[in-house]
């Protein structure tokens, strides 16, 4: 199966209203709750298509027990660790007529050294059961061991795993110099972390330091895939117009593609590359993250594929 790891993760409150009105007062309709976080999301994606998958998260507190109780009744198999700390929520506001989305998102509370040793526990447990990919998503909840998201690389690749590391900042180029199989940033968080607005050169940073594949989105310019095994080579997947909607899901979407493809093992550039594109995209129309559009396959036969060696 593939194993979902999400280290902080959240309830994801999304509210849907026509404008909103900075400053002033909103009213909505009850939002809809679900167990979220990136590494959630990527799971729920890669259920809705039959493919089997397994979500680690650590929960706690009441905020816990709606997670736990959502999770449940979506028929998402998943391990879940108990802690002390609160589990996060996050909050999309979601306007209609603009297609705009603001996103509040708590900070995930401190985890103690007894709990990270039971998360890491259970994560070798889960590889050694039969995992085809490791996938380690979002955030680190506050004061968390920065070596969290290389230990899941170097766990996964002792054990001939691929692994898909999709975070931001020191992380991401902490994963990459463990050696990752896949990394997911896009164009923002390449920049930040690699100090250039260049996708081809932010790309080559990573793939330099040590991982093997970079996939980075870039709005409606679409998904970028480099690989180190073709320097200075790039393939890229976008559709004709951009789709206005929900954005806060689509690169779990297309973190859950790369994953399926991995699980897979099919071609990065001609099916993995595709159909993480058109995921992504068919993710901004649905209202809530972890969804797929039903359209995607008719997305998918609408992208502008390219190469840098196109004409």
């Amino acid at each position: 199966m593939i194993l979902t790891i999400t280290p902080n993760p959240a309830v994801d409150e999304t509210y849907g209203l026509e404008v909103l009105d900075v400053g002033g007062s909103n009213r909505v309709d009850a939002p809809v709750r679900r167990a979220g976080g990136k590494g959630l999301n990527v799971a729920r994606v890669a259920h809705s298509q039959g493919v089997p998958v397994l979500a680690v998260a650590p929960v706690g507190g009441p905020n816990g027990r709606v997670f736990t109780r959502e999770l449940e009744s979506a028929g998402v198999a998943h391990s879940l660790i108990p802690v002390a700390a609160e589990t996060r929520r996050s909050f999309a506001l979601v306007e209609h007529a603009t297609g705009r989305t603001t996103v509040l998102n708590e900070r995930g509370g401190a985890l103690g050294a007894n709990e990270w040793d039971a998360i890491r526990a259970r994560v070798i447990a889960l590889l050694d059961q039969g995992a085809t990919v490791l996938a380690a998503c979002g955030s680190l909840p506050e004061g968390a061991d920065t070596d969290f998201f290389p230990w899941c690389v170097r766990e996964a690749a002792r054990r001939g795993i691929p692994s898909i590391i999709d975070t931001s900042g020191p992380a991401l180029l902490a994963a990459a110099r463990a050696g990752a199989t896949v990394l997911k940033p896009n164009h923002h968080e390449l920049a930040e972390v690699t100090g250039t607005d260049s996708l081809a050169g932010g790309a080559a940073i990573l793939l330099d330091a040590g991982a093997k594949h970079v996939y980075a989105s870039a709005g409606e310019a679409g998904l970028f895939h480099f690989a180190v095994a073709r320097p200075g080579h790039w393939a890229s997947a976008r559709l004709p117009e951009p789709l206005a909607g929900n954005p806060t899901g689509a690169g779990d979407s297309a973190v859950a593609a790369i994953a399926v493809g991995l699980h897979r093992r099919e071609d990065h550039d001609s099916v993995v590359l595709p159909r993480a594109a058109a995921w992504s995209a068919s993710a901004v129309l649905m209202p809530t993250a972890g969804e797929l559009h039903p359209s995607h396959p008719e997305l998918a036969r609408a992208l502008v594929l390219a190469t840098s060696e196109s004409p």
